[in-house]
């Protein structure tokens, strides 16, 4: 079992920045491919971006792509996401994830969930 939190939302103009976190807990965290997705009112839940167990690879939405930096803290069992360059099209609840492996995430295969963060981004 795998418990995720995350933190860090909140209001922002658009073109600010912010920073999400998510702490996890439970057994091997280090081992799983972890990820961000998010979800607009009334809409399924999108794939933002995902990091292999070691850090070494990482994954981004098109949308995200040059915008969303993904990262994580195996010592520290976190996994952050920066975000830069806000649109109002980026307001949405952001989740955090774990799954298998990184490529999985992509994929939608999604094994734990957080259970999400607001981030509104204003014009």
């Amino acid at each position: 079992q795998v418990q995720l939190v995350e933190s860090g939302g909140g209001s922002v103009q658009a073109g600010g920045s912010l920073r999400l976190s998510c702490a996890g807990s439970g057994r091997s965290f280090d081992t799983w491919g972890m990820g961000w997705f998010r979800q607009f009112p009334g809409k399924e839940r999108e794939f933002v971006a995902s990091i292999t167990w070691n850090g070494r690879s990482t994954y981004y939405a098109d949308s995200v792509k040059g915008r969303f930096t993904i990262s994580r803290d195996n010592a520290k069992n976190t996994v952050d996401l920066q975000m830069t360059s806000l649109k109002p099209d980026d307001t949405a609840v952001y989740l955090c994830a774990a799954s298998h492996t990184a490529q999985a995430l992509r994929e939608m295969v999604v094994t734990y969930w957080g259970q999400g963060t607001q981030v509104t981004v204003s014009s």
